[in-house]
């Protein structure tokens, strides 16, 4: 299998018996409490199912207030402590953990608690972000995120990607360094002038600091985005785009951080490639079954912009706000399906283009019972893993 390390990235959401294109629209529907709580339960039992059957990773992602329940898991640092204490393998991370909606000391605090409780078994996965109805809830800054459906988005996108990068700054140097202190736009640490004890202070120690090495994932999904991560060590995610678009970010990834770190990366370092993925007996069964979570997938996601990734008929990325069809999905392959056989000949194709060691897929479509996505895991593991080389 040439060393490949599978994950399983769950968004965490609520078991639907209406999932699909059309009626109801995604604000119409309003899941109780039980219903998530329930959701959040059957999601901590499949992580238990991931390190069973031998995943390295298991992904949640982080978002707030969705009471049409897409993604009910608000705090993935959390959840993961309690996932540590039932796993004895697994690794977990959230994909991704997002930064402007968390002050960046105690996003540092808690993500340390967990890598050293855990032995070392935490990812640090951080975002920009989707929803501005979660950040701008939860960001004492007025920071936003630009997405499709935001006007403002320009304006928006600058200014969170500057708070984004100042307070990743913080976060590093607060993991690595044993005192520290910084200056910025919006980040001022130690705040100037406070006394303590006969003194002034003037640095900060955070504790605890990571007692093992620790890796942190980080989307690229923009221009921006690529220029930056190599560049200040961010190991890369690519997802949900054309791998033809996927190929030029791999590489230029590598060439950025070759030159910014003086090393020579192999092509399957500091990246991973996530994709969705069904799996049945026939192809024409998968298609049946993907279907409805797949649109559904798109009816919650595509007015915030995500289909840019995908390729038009010109070869060139088609513009946001597009709500791709299944077949348009095939094409792209970002959604591979099919048997264990066909499944697994995507994914080798994918793996001879990219050179990736890191698989992470993504079995639980929306809508889907947990049960369901239990099943994908296991096929994928059981049956497609074994013929790939």
């Amino acid at each position: 299998m040439g060393g490949l390390k599978v994950g399983a990235f769950f968004f965490g959401g609520v078991e639907m018996t209406d999932a699909g294109a059309g009626k109801p629209d995604p604000m119409d529907r309003f899941f109780t409490n039980d219903q998530c709580w329930d959701a959040t339960q059957k999601y901590v039992d499949a992580a238990i199912e991931a390190d069973r059957l031998g995943f390295d990773s298991f992904w949640t992602t982080e978002h707030h207030f969705q009471y049409e329940g897409y993604e009910v898991i608000p705090n993935g640092i959390l959840i993961s402590m309690w996932i540590a204490a039932k796993t004895k393998n697994l690794r977990f991370g959230a994909m991704f953990n997002v930064i402007p909606q968390w002050n960046p000391l105690r996003l540092a605090e808690d993500f340390a608690t967990l890598h050293n409780l855990s032995g070392g078994r935490a990812i640090l996965g951080a975002g920009r972000g989707t929803v501005p109805r979660e950040i701008l809830h939860l960001n004492n800054d007025n920071i936003s995120i630009g997405s499709y459906d935001n006007p403002e988005a320009m304006l928006d996108d600058q200014r969170n990607r500057e708070w984004f990068e100042e307070a990743m700054e913080v976060i590093r140097m607060a993991l690595s360094q044993e005192k520290f202190s910084f200056t910025g736009k919006f980040f001022s640490y130690p705040v100037p002038g406070i006394p303590d004890r006969g003194a002034t202070v003037t640095h900060l120690t955070l504790i605890p600091r990571p007692i093992f090495p620790y890796e942190i994932w980080q989307p690229i999904t923009s221009p921006g985005t690529l220029e930056y991560a190599p560049v200040v060590g961010h190991s890369a995610v690519f997802w949900n785009q054309h791998p033809t678009f996927i190929k030029r970010l791999w590489d230029r990834y590598g060439e950025l951080h070759d030159a910014t770190h003086g090393t020579s990366l192999k092509p399957h370092e500091k990246r991973m490639f996530v994709v969705a993925t069904r799996i049945e007996d026939t192809y024409e069964e998968a298609v049946h079954t993907a279907r409805d979570g797949h649109d559904e997938f798109w009816k919650f996601l595509g007015p915030y912009g995500w289909s840019r990734g995908y390729m038009g008929a010109d070869g060139k990325p088609i513009g946001p706000g597009h709500i791709p069809t299944l077949d348009q999905s095939i094409e792209n392959s970002t959604i591979l399906l099919g048997t264990p056989q066909q499944v697994a000949e995507q994914v080798q194709k994918l793996k001879d283009l990219l050179g990736f060691e890191y698989l992470t897929i993504f079995p639980h479509l929306i809508g889907d019972t947990y049960d369901k996505a239990v099943e994908q895991m296991t096929r994928f593991k059981e049956e497609v893993e074994p013929l790939i080389s």
